[in-house]
């Protein structure tokens, strides 16, 4: 973090002001830099490997990511086998397929190659390989009572930071509702961030990925959970990527801002280990699970309407991000609108809805929406309390 940015912290904070407790314990090392990829198998070898799993999709196959990870695993002499059924959002079954494939071999690391995808359903494989069961027995926190493999995670977008974090998310194959199954065992050994991945993402996932990633360096700053650590994470990760989603949507061969990107995207899942999401997100899983509505889209069209909502209750943490990006002044009471309405340009920005109706959301299900929604465990998160009513009515106002 800069100093000025650092100045700003100690002013918003005040300097006798009470700072939160809080208990970070970080059990990922993080490697970054354009060309890590090529450093996979000697992070393999030191973490024991004699026998890697990668978990992938086809899609970063033609993409030749997969055969560098490859290439750099066999160099170090670690012999491999491949599970690259993988698909987006991955569900319970995605889970069961790759743990059949890796049970036919002595695996003793997994690598997850790909999105966020790629990497949940690496850490559910994880769960089930170690400590058996079905995923449902891990939703929650903390229920693995055995050890886990080591996990090195290469996210190739700049987007759900799932790298930095102990949680996999895995959707029920029938409601596509998520589950959210975290263990610190889980978390990855390793993280490489090779910004070079980044650069064969098309513009839909560059900008989905890249609104999640805003998203969760928004929603991580004014949580209930929030702390010192996560703070500084959320706000770090807020100024790269707002500066460098732009630069990415109109100049995609930029490696300085996929970088940004992907640090950042990195900043905000640490912010999420430590100070978990809000409404945003409770709001955006039913949209997905009735409508099919990409993740990212959701996000993008609910994410304005939440701020706004909860400027009531931290507005002037609102206005700070604001004027981190030189929107208004740190204290001044039209930051969380003006903020919100930046939200809302990027979007437009990359050609993404900001609106239901463009969607052709069904307002005769809005009742059953904002009832799941207020099920979602991250709505507990949210620093202004929410109920169904008031789901509803954030529905509404996205409509």
């Amino acid at each position: 973090m800069d100093s000025k940015s650092s100045t700003k912290l100690k002013t918003d904070q005040g300097e006798g002001a009470s700072l939160s407790a809080f208990d970070y314990q970080p059990r990922t090392r993080i490697v970054f830099g354009g060309g890590t990829l090529s450093r996979l198998g000697e992070l393999a070898v030191e973490q024991g490997a004699k026998h890697v799993l990668l978990v992938t999709d086809k899609g970063l196959a033609e993409a030749g990511h997969e055969a560098r990870g490859v290439a750099s695993l066999e160099q170090a002499g670690v012999e491999i086998t491949i599970f690259d059924d993988v698909h987006a959002n991955p569900t319970t079954e995605d889970v069961e397929r790759g743990l059949a494939v890796a049970r036919q071999q002595p695996i003793d690391l997994i690598v997850g190659l790909g999105g966020g995808s790629s990497m949940d359903c690496a850490k559910g494989i994880n769960f089930l390989l170690t400590n058996g069961g079905k995923m449902e027995d891990y939703w929650g926190v903390g229920k693995a009572s055995k050890p886990m493999l080591p996990l090195i995670a290469v996210p190739t977008t700049a987007g759900t930071g799932s790298e930095a974090q102990s949680f996999a998310v895995i959707a029920h194959p029938e409601t596509h509702m998520k589950m959210a199954c975290g263990d610190k065992k889980a978390a990855c050994r390793v993280a490489i961030l090779d910004p070079e991945l980044t650069l064969t993402m098309p513009r839909s996932v560059t900008h989905v990925t890249g609104i999640d990633a805003l998203s969760h360096a928004l929603e991580t700053y004014v949580t209930k959970p929030r702390n010192e650590i996560s703070r500084l994470f959320s706000r770090r990760a807020w100024s790269l990527l707002a500066h460098s989603f732009p630069q990415v949507l109109n100049t995609p061969d930029d490696l300085t801002a996929r970088g940004n990107m992907q640090l950042g995207a990195h900043f905000a899942g640490a912010a999420i280990e430590n100070s978990m999401l809000g409404a945003t997100h409770a709001l955006a899983n039913p949209l997905s699970a009735h409508f099919g509505l990409t993740h990212g889209v959701a996000i993008g069209i609910m994410l304005p309407h939440v701020i706004r909502f909860n400027a009531e209750l931290v507005g002037e943490h609102y206005s700070q991000l604001a004027s981190d990006i030189g929107l208004c002044d740190p204290h001044d009471p039209a930051g969380p609108g003006l903020l919100a309405e930046h939200i809302q340009s990027l979007v437009s920005l990359a050609g993404a809805p900001t609106t239901l109706t463009e969607c052709e959301v069904d307002t005769g299900l809005f009742d059953q929406l904002a009832e799941e929604a207020s099920r979602q465990w991250t709505g507990n998160f949210n620093p202004r309390p929410v109920d169904q009513s008031s789901l509803r009515e954030l529905y509404e106002c996205a409509y």
